[in-house]
């Protein structure tokens, strides 16, 4: 299980020098952090991300057409029409997946699409679930609420932390 002690920021296990020293002996090879300009965090929906947005549209419609028709109650859950819009599926979430996000409401439509693809990390509360799962569900959590999109599926309670 990966720990957050046991990665650095970037991801990489740290591991000392061979001069013991640390990472880079030489201070003028040490990249050099420029500071950012403003960031508008308010970010609305654009033309650079319309065609991303449309996506998400579509795939939400799809996804709903299909807990429509699954019944539990039925023997056959309507399997076949099922199956023909999942086959519909697949080319708009490889675009989803393709396409790059410009803003943030771009990036709620990954986050929401990357929400469905992995379910599975919403199937238990958060105390039984490793660390992988629970940084993968925080942070598309986190990703939906910036970007005011809600998920498409009850999330299953934060008992048992």
């Amino acid at each position: 299980m990966n720990t957050p002690s046991s990665h650095t920021l970037s991801g990489s296990k740290t591991r000392p020098s061979p001069s013991g020293r640390g990472r880079g002996d030489n201070a003028s090879n040490a990249p050099r952090l420029s500071r950012p300009g403003p960031v508008d965090l308010r970010m609305e929906a654009t033309d650079d991300d319309s065609d991303l947005i449309e996506l998400g549209k579509q795939f939400e419609e799809a996804i709903t057409r299909i807990r429509a028709l699954y019944d539990p109650a039925s023997s056959d859950h309507h399997v076949d029409l099922i199956e023909a819009t999942l086959v519909s599926l697949e080319p708009i979430e490889r675009a989803i997946m393709a396409i790059p996000a410009r803003t943030i409401a771009g990036l709620g439509v990954k986050a929401r699409h990357a929400a469905h693809v992995m379910s599975e990390h919403w199937d238990a509360p958060i105390g039984q679930m490793d660390w992988d799962a629970r940084a993968v569900r925080f942070l598309i959590e986190a990703i939906c609420n910036l970007a005011r999109t809600p998920l498409s599926f009850e999330s299953n309670p934060k008992e048992g932390e």
